[in-house]
């Protein structure tokens, strides 16, 4: 469909599209889960994220370009200016949506425009006396990724300020421009090593109107994959120079670049109409979701590259997940969702929403996981507060790291989640994600609509959706979906009306000429359920994990008794589990046993013949109290798992 007069205050605005994304000027969150997360992101993790880039000195590298000293001053990793951007960014979609955050967005926007070249490049990096020149680093050097996260700055203030163009706009279209005219036709006919620009340049196009910047970025998409790049240690592979878009059949490599590379085909499929890369892009997320993905929706089992695996090549403990993996691929399945309705793409958001990007930042919103590891074996010690960790993986929370790219991107995401829970068509609305919230807009044929969503969602299954306006006298239709999570459980709706119908998961419908007050009640089977691995998973076979709604539940050793760790653990499946006793999800428990292996078992050689006899160990029959993954180490250093041993009969 062409979508008509979208809002002006979107992530994501396609012209076209199966589906209509609702803005933040459109949907706003009220309460629960999400709205306590959002208002923790704008109260204290974008501030964190301000003060700790002027400490590290990133935001100072601005002014040192600006003023000539940038050889001798500049501070931080070759993309540390993506951060500054991204923090832009987070601040303007959390402002749209009528929020306050403590960043000064026009010093920022000032030190940036200063530091911009006349020629429209922007880059701390590179191209000054001292430095490395322009572009001679593609592989490595993250001057167009860079450049991608400047432009999605200036798409992002001028649509929350509701303007054409504003002065970090001016700033992103100049970079652009001199982009266009670098590695257009006959320039530089090469792609940079991390995707990004690819996104950017259609969200500029999408603002703008200037084709050129599409242009561009189908360029870029049609130029990787023939070997441009250098193909270093991890090969070609891993920056997805090793094969075409088109041709590619799984995400591979390194699994941000892998997620932003697919997120920007689509943009270009959906602009240019190429069923043909779109196409391709679904296929290579089909199979990435089938074989390559973990029951948290984390993306990426190598550590040594950051890298998806081979398939079914899942290992929990070795578990990299990075939380930008995460949020690159909410944006792959919301831009997929956009443009072919369906609901599997909203399924895979939802649980990657709950189970990687909520799980990165700790409770308080000031120190974040970059890896989202499915077990770790050993207590980590607790992250100093101002100290900047050198490590992607660890057991505790850092407040900052060496390369900190995810504690922005979950801020921007944050940010601007509301433009995720919805859409319209031409037939009504839809209703993707559940979370206490308002809606707002026109249907297409003019006449305004306005819903009120309550629910305690992922605590409770109830949604109940409110009608407060609606035209009087035409059928219209809001939808709802029902989750994937719910297949082989009873899931009903209640039409305003009173009938009563079970639904199956996909998208449930009511149409109708609706009256103000008119409800729609979805009732969703959350409760905890067993859940088993295909085979081919051989790193959790004889395990089972614990999934209550779209959350997925852990083991954590601070609630062992005796302090013994999660490799104590064995659980029964034959029992159901249960709910703790505040039966909201907070604590799931579940039958098993601990088992205290003593010291004084250890053996000089650990493997025997299967017959041999052995002393049993000391074993407690025991409930076990399972958490939510995304909260696991907020109550200091522990162990932790998903996946548990079981007794199986």
């Amino acid at each position: 469909m062409e979508n008509p007069a979208p809002s002006s205050v979107l992530p994501v605005a396609p012209t076209r599209g199966r589906l209509r994304p609702l803005g933040l000027d459109e949907v706003g969150i009220t309460g629960g889960f999400w709205a306590r997360r959002r208002h923790i992101n704008e109260t204290a993790t974008l501030g964190h994220c301000r003060d700790r880039m002027e400490r590290s000195g990133w935001t100072g590298n601005f002014r040192a370009a600006a003023e000539g000293r940038v050889q001798q001053d500049r501070r931080g990793r070759e993309f540390a200016d993506s951060e500054l951007y991204k923090l832009l960014e987070a601040t303007a979609w959390q402002s749209a949506a009528g929020s306050a955050p403590d960043v000064d967005a026009t010093a920022l926007t000032e030190a940036v425009a200063a530091a911009q070249e006349p020629d429209g490049y922007l880059n701390t990096a590179f191209g000054r006396p001292g430095q490395q020149p322009r572009y001679s680093d593609l592989e490595w050097g993250h001057e167009l990724y860079c450049h991608g996260h400047l432009i999605q700055a200036g798409v992002a203030q001028a649509r929350a300020r509701g303007a054409s163009e504003g002065e970090l706009t001016k700033v992103a279209r100049r970079a652009a421009d001199h982009i266009c005219a670098t590695f257009g036709r006959g320039g530089i006919e090469r792609v940079c090593g991390h995707p990004l620009i690819e996104t950017a340049l259609v969200e500029l196009a999408r603002l703008t109107g200037e084709e050129r910047y599409l242009a561009q970025a189908a360029l870029f998409v049609d130029r990787r994959g023939h070997g441009t790049l250098a193909d270093g240690e991890f090969g070609r592979v891993y920056y997805q120079d090793d094969l075409p878009v088109r041709e590619a059949h799984a995400l591979r490599g390194h699994a941000v670049r892998a997620l932003y590379l697919a997120a920007g085909a689509v943009d270009v499929a959906v602009e240019t109409g190429d069923e043909e890369l779109l196409a391709a892009v679904v296929r290579q997320w089909e199979a990435g979701v089938a074989r390559r993905t973990y029951l948290t929706g984390g993306m990426g089992s190598h550590h040594r590259d950051e890298a998806f695996g081979d398939d079914f090549v899942l290992p929990p403990d070795r578990a990299y997940s990075e939380t930008c993996a995460g949020v690159a691929s909410v944006q792959l399945s919301w831009r997929l969702l956009l443009a072919t309705g369906e609901p599997r793409f909203a399924d895979l958001a939802e649980r990657t929403l709950f189970n990687v990007v909520a799980a990165s930042p700790a409770e308080h919103g000031r120190a974040f996981f970059y890896a989202n590891t499915l077990h770790r074996r050993h207590r980590g010690a607790p992250a100093a507060a101002d100290a900047v960790s050198p490590r992607a993986d660890s057991g505790s929370r850092a407040p900052w790291f060496e390369v900190s790219c995810c504690p922005t991107n979950v801020a921007r995401t944050l940010a601007q989640l509301p433009a995720y829970l919805a859409t319209a068509d031409d037939h009504g609305i839809q209703v993707h994600q559940y979370a206490d919230a308002r809606i707002a807009t026109f249907l297409a044929s003019g006449h305004g609509v306005a819903l009120r969503i309550r629910t305690d969602y992922p605590a409770d299954g109830t949604v109940v959706v409110r009608v407060d306006r609606s035209p009087s006298d035409r059928p219209w239709t809001v939808s709802l979906r029902v989750p994937a999570w719910t297949a082989g459980a009873a899931a009903w709706l209640v039409e305003p009306d009173g009938s009563r119908r079970t639904v199956v998961p996909g998208t449930a419908e009511v149409t109708r000429v609706f009256r103000p007050g008119d409800e729609i009640r979805l009732e969703l089977p959350v409760r905890p359920r067993w859940i088993d691995a295909d085979p081919r998973v051989d790193a959790v076979r004889g395990a089972v994990a614990v999934q209550r709604g779209p959350r997925v539940y852990c083991a954590e050793s601070v609630d062992l008794p005796g302090g013994l760790d999660v490799d104590a653990i064995r659980v029964d499946p034959s029992a159901d589990p249960q709910d703790g006793p505040d039966a909201a999800g907070d604590t799931v428990v579940v039958a098993g046993r601990v088992t205290a292996y003593d010291a004084p078992r250890d053996e000089p050689w650990p493997y025997r013949p299967l017959d041999a006899p052995t002393a049993p160990p000391e074993a407690d029959g025991a409930e076990i109290t399972l958490v939510p993954y995304h909260s696991w180490a907020n109550r200091g250093p522990s162990t932790m798992r998903v996946w548990l041993p079981a007794d199986h009969p």
